[in-house]
């Protein structure tokens, strides 16, 4: 699942490419060289810099937003229009997310399958991890969690949806592997049992301090034992049934290409653009409590829905893309392997994170949104338990996405 959300996001940047002549630089090498080129330090030049740069920026459509992001933190250090800041900044989260998954790519050719599948689990939410860390550090928990579910929920019916429409324009029943498909399905149902679980907690205790630091601590042993899980799915997807994971079709069909950029180059561009994110992240983040306030929007609404289409708009556009090629196996490993990575392993990482800045946030959820998960699995799990799919149940999946945008809407914060 992790390595064919890898090769999803390499065909959509080569989808994506300009043609340019750095593409005569990519025959066998990077463009940079790696450690051990001799010659790495004699190529190494400004020109060379800039060759890198331009094939970089010209790798993705998206990153013509990319103009958004001196643009946003330039409103944000001069505290302007709070609509602009936040605008902006959410913008300019596009391209960067976009680029944080290309460095990811490189380095993921460079240190092989293994290595990269964990550079993948690892960065393959970046955007969400970064937001919910500088959130949580705001006490921000309302965002955080909205911000979370919002991720599932967008991968699980928006993504997933119009991944199984766009498979059925060309084919009239779209075909997938439905041992894996149901595999992912039965660890996100353990991921939702671990939401279940403390909101029955809380709705049969009764309410007092005792209880409440309770509350926090089965939601921080969860968080360890979901975490442990993680660890087990990644170990049963790189080792011990990667034959079963991966796709091999799709690999007889279009070989990998040699990456663009040598090891530090790759590392360079991580580290950049994580700074960047960061700086925007933390804008966007400080600019939440004015245009709630100025909108007349709720918290929970722009983190549940706002949020994680932003976020995550690059494995949106690659997931549909793949779908109308015909290839719904890796549809379903963007989109359901991302529910997976924020419900096994970003939700329980910031509740852990949480108890190290002494900031009170557990895995339990209001009980309109924990039904609302609960619903959007059951009904995912009906969908694609045959290994089939057709059209008309992707508009199922985004009819329930529209109904639960409607509902978070209008539903005011302190009661959702």
């Amino acid at each position: 699942m992790i390595e064919r959300l890898n090769v999803a996001r390499t065909r959509l940047n080569a989808m994506n490419s300009f043609p340019s002549s750095s593409q005569d630089h990519r025959e066998s090498t990077p463009l940079l060289g790696t450690n051990n080129d001799p010659t790495f330090a004699r190529h190494f030049s400004f020109t060379n810099m800039l060759l890198v740069t331009r094939s970089v920026l010209f790798s993705n459509y998206l990153n013509i937003l990319l103009v958004f992001v001196p643009l946003g933190l330039i409103w944000g250090w001069m505290q302007w229009s709070v609509k602009l800041i936040f605008l902006f900044n959410m913008l300019a989260i596009v391209p960067l997310a976009s680029l944080l998954s290309f460095a990811t790519e490189q380095l993921s050719a460079i240190a092989g399958p293994t290595i990269g599948g964990l550079l993948n689990a690892t960065f393959g939410n970046a955007i969400e991890l970064i937001v919910g860390i500088l959130a949580l550090k705001e006490g921000e928990l309302r965002v955080v969690q909205a911000s979370l579910l919002g991720s599932i929920l967008s991968n699980l019916l928006l993504v997933l949806g119009m991944c199984l429409v766009a498979g059925g324009i060309k084919q009239q029943i779209s075909k997938f592997n439905v041992t894996v498909a149901q595999t992912m399905m039965a660890m996100l149902a353990l991921s939702t049992a671990t939401l279940l679980i403390p909101a029955a907690f809380h709705l049969t205790v009764p309410q007092n301090a005792h209880n409440e630091d309770a509350l926090i601590t089965l939601s921080r042993g969860t968080s360890v034992l979901v975490l442990i899980v993680y660890i087990l799915l990644l170990v049963f997807q790189l080792r011990t049934h990667r034959d079963v994971c991966n796709d091999p079709v799709a690999a007889f069909e279009e070989p990998e290409e040699p990456p663009m950029l040598g090891i530090k180059a790759a590392c360079a561009m991580l580290a950049i653009v994580t700074v960047v994110v960061s700086l925007c992240a933390d804008q966007l983040v400080s600019s939440i409590d004015d245009l709630t306030k100025e909108v007349n929007i709720s918290k929970t609404f722009v983190g549940l829905i706002i949020l994680p289409i932003v976020g995550n708009a690059a494995e949106h556009v690659t997931a549909v893309i793949v779908s109308l090629r015909g290839q719904m196996d890796l549809a379903l490993g963007v989109a359901i392997g991302s529910s997976l990575q924020i419900a096994l392993f970003l939700a329980p990482f910031l509740v852990l994170v949480g108890a190290f800045i002494s900031q009170p946030l557990t895995l339990y959820f209001e009980a309109f949104e924990t039904v609302i998960l609960f619903v959007s699995v059951l009904l995912v799990n009906y969908l694609i338990q045959d290994g089939s799919s057709h059209w008309l149940e992707g508009v199922q999946l985004l009819a329930l996405y529209g109904i639960i945008v409607l509902a978070f809407f209008l539903y005011p914060d302190g009661s959702a």
